[in-house]
């Protein structure tokens, strides 16, 4: 197979905010993969909370191009071969893989794995910001998502206020991710107050007070930073009711599929969660998305222009092309 990579940098609609940073831009690394006269692309997003960068991710793919062999079916060997480090990188060239495989067998990736196309509707994010802001920007979604994730961690003790403006304008069913920034003293105080239906990793990973939490919580815990690849899922269950799963934190589709078994043989709830990606990006995520309880697959809606159109918002739900491999194309230039 041929490989070639690139650095791509997608531009946000808005300003996005987190506990932990605020962005306009974030940078991507896209594959391609040829074989045969027929192209397969992966793309994912590297974040330095997991000490990955878009150049170390590239140095990835170039360095270790020749590992991929000749044979797109053959994801495990292939994915055996690369050294075990990079994970956006490595789930960029397993997305390449798959959308490879499909286009050659003619089939999209979701009918490729036996899975049903359609997944569970995706949140939409409201990113941090004091109260009003965020109940106003919760009020302007109206009825175009069916349900609405909150940034809280604030640190200025007004997170359960932000959650309260915002039940004050929607009825929509709420989540809430903490992005690691409470305590165990401030999760107890403000989970009992808030009116969402679970909390994203409030606490900072593998806090000693986890398994604590996941007693006394009058919510369900899911876990984020906590939660990367298969072996980790065992001792989530240990602090959390559910995994946060992420292509660019696991490696890839297939490994994802992997941690999904593994968290319900535990009795672990399974949400399948993005970066800031562009439809390429999201495509990999929507064509496993039936696998879960709870999608939040909006990265590609958070940007100004997407590159890579083909992943259709339906009512809700981000849904998977009928087209074969990962059935998006790269759009014109502007």
């Amino acid at each position: 197979m041929d490989v070639s990579a690139r650095i791509a940098t997608l531009e946000l609609a808005e300003t996005f905010v987190i506990a932990r940073e605020s962005s306009d831009e974030v940078d991507v690394v896209q594959v391609e993969l040829t074989h045969s006269g027929v192209r397969g692309h992966g793309e994912a997003a590297p974040i330095e909370r997991y000490d990955e960068s878009p150049a170390s991710a590239l140095a990835y793919v170039e360095e270790h191009a020749g590992l991929l062999g000749d044979d797109p079916f053959a994801i495990e060997e292939v994915m055996a071969r690369l050294p075990a480090t990079e994970f956006a990188a490595r789930a960029a060239l397993d997305a390449a893989l798959h959308d490879l495989q499909g286009k050659l067998a003619g089939l999209p990736v979701w009918k490729l794995l036996g899975l049903q196309r359609e997944g569970p509707p995706t949140s939409w994010t409201i990113w941090l910001g004091d109260p009003d802001d965020m109940a106003r920007r919760a009020e302007k979604v109206g009825d175009r998502f069916l349900r609405l994730k909150l940034k809280l961690g604030g640190g200025d003790g007004l997170d359960v206020e932000r959650v309260r403006a915002v039940r004050s304008v929607t009825d929509l069913p709420l989540q809430c991710d903490v992005n690691e920034a409470w305590t165990l003293d401030e999760a107890l105080d403000a989970l009992p107050q808030i009116d969402v239906q679970y909390c994203e990793q409030p606490l900072r990973a593998g806090d000693p007070g986890g398994a604590e939490l996941k007693r006394r919580s009058p919510l369900p815990i899911y876990v984020d930073e906590d939660c990367h690849t298969l072996a980790d899922v065992a001792a989530c269950a240990e602090r959390a009711h559910g995994i946060n799963v992420k292509l660019a934190k696991s490696g890839g589709i297939r490994e994802a599929v992997r941690m999904v078994h593994a968290a319900r043989a535990l009795g672990l709830g399974c949400m399948l969660g993005c970066m800031v990606e562009s439809g390429l990006g999201i495509a990999a995520g929507a064509h496993i998305a039936s696998l879960f309880d709870h999608v939040d697959l909006d990265g590609n809606i958070l940007i100004a222009h997407d590159p890579w159109p083909g992943v259709r918002f339906t009512d809700g739900v981000q849904l998977p092309s009928d087209e074969p491999g990962l059935g998006v194309r790269a759009a014109a230039s502007r």
